[in-house]
């Protein structure tokens, strides 16, 4: 087994970079749909993104997904990648970014508390017990903030909180299934495949499917599903390979700032200090919470 390598500085221009792309696909989500459905959207991006992945697989020669056993963990996954996409491009239709992200990147706060319950060989330290109350208090303050309150409505909130719950369910299935038997390939494999059939078949219960669609649109949606959802997967894929995980997952607290920062710089959406020094206690939590 290739021994994984301590971080270095082009490692953590990678995973800097890498967590900027997830920051500003934010804005690009909200950008989609101004031209078409979200649920709809959404589906789309999947499609797209499995195209990717399967040229990528495809000239790399394609490998049996592993054990059969792996099908309802598989299936699984999918249903919750399904529901959490749902609610992310229905969130970010009907709040601000800034809040949508906060409380997106919040997952490994909830799969740390969720993990200290269930899975004994990880118990939350001191450290990451303070971080795991920072960033609660953060994400109270974020919803309590009346700047921010006001520019969106409380159901995008609701459904940006719930689908960062489906997340983590994605990994403590990945922990607790037989779907960590097969390979990240075709556990993202199955994730897209399902998501974009469920999601463009539920698609129309959401109203119409296409609103104003223009090239920007267009771009945006591509941009998605081909640069983030696609090649942003294989990209991480090899700094997982390459560097620990703890190392990678260390980033993970620049998603929601700069999501934030694009959302301030590009859609105007109001960040005043209250909503600043909330962000801040998140983004402590989340890096307090991933520590090794």
């Amino acid at each position: 087994m290739k021994t994984r390598v301590g971080m270095d500085l082009a490692g953590a221009l990678g995973c800097a970079g890498f967590s900027a792309v997830l920051g500003f696909n934010q804005v690009v989500v909200k950008i989609t749909n101004g031209g078409f459905s979200p649920v709809f959207a959404a589906g789309l991006r999947s499609l797209l993104a499995l195209a990717v992945l399967a040229l990528w697989m495809g000239w790399r020669g394609w490998k049996s997904p592993g054990t059969a056993r792996a099908t309802p963990g598989l299936l699984l996954l999918g249903a919750l990648f399904s529901a959490e996409f749902l609610c992310l491009f229905l969130a970010l239709d009907r709040t601000t970014v800034s809040r949508a992200s906060i409380l997106l990147y919040c997952m490994p706060v909830w799969l740390a508390l969720t993990a200290h319950l269930w899975l004994p060989d990880e118990r939350l330290s001191l450290p990451r017990a303070l971080g795991l109350g920072l960033a609660v208090a953060g994400v109270c303050w974020t919803l309590y903030d009346p700047a921010s309150r006001n520019a969106g409505d409380w159901t995008g909130d609701l459904l940006a909180l719930v689908a960062s719950f489906c997340w983590t369910g994605i990994a403590l299935t990945l922990r607790l299934s037989r779907a960590s038997e097969v390979t990240p390939e075709w556990q993202l494999t199955a994730q897209l495949g399902i998501s974009a059939l469920v999601l463009t078949a539920v698609a129309p219960l959401f109203g119409p499917l296409l609103r104003t669609p223009g090239a920007l649109e267009f771009a945006a949606l591509g941009f998605q599903g081909i640069l983030v959802a696609g090649l942003g997967f294989l990209f991480w894929l090899f700094l997982m390979k390459r560097y620990r995980a703890s190392d990678v997952a260390a980033f993970s607290f620049l998603s929601p700032v700069l999501a934030v920062g694009f959302g301030w710089a590009l859609l105007d959406e109001p960040v005043g200090p209250a909503f600043l020094g909330a962000l801040s206690l998140v983004a402590v939590g989340i890096l307090l919470v991933n520590r090794r």
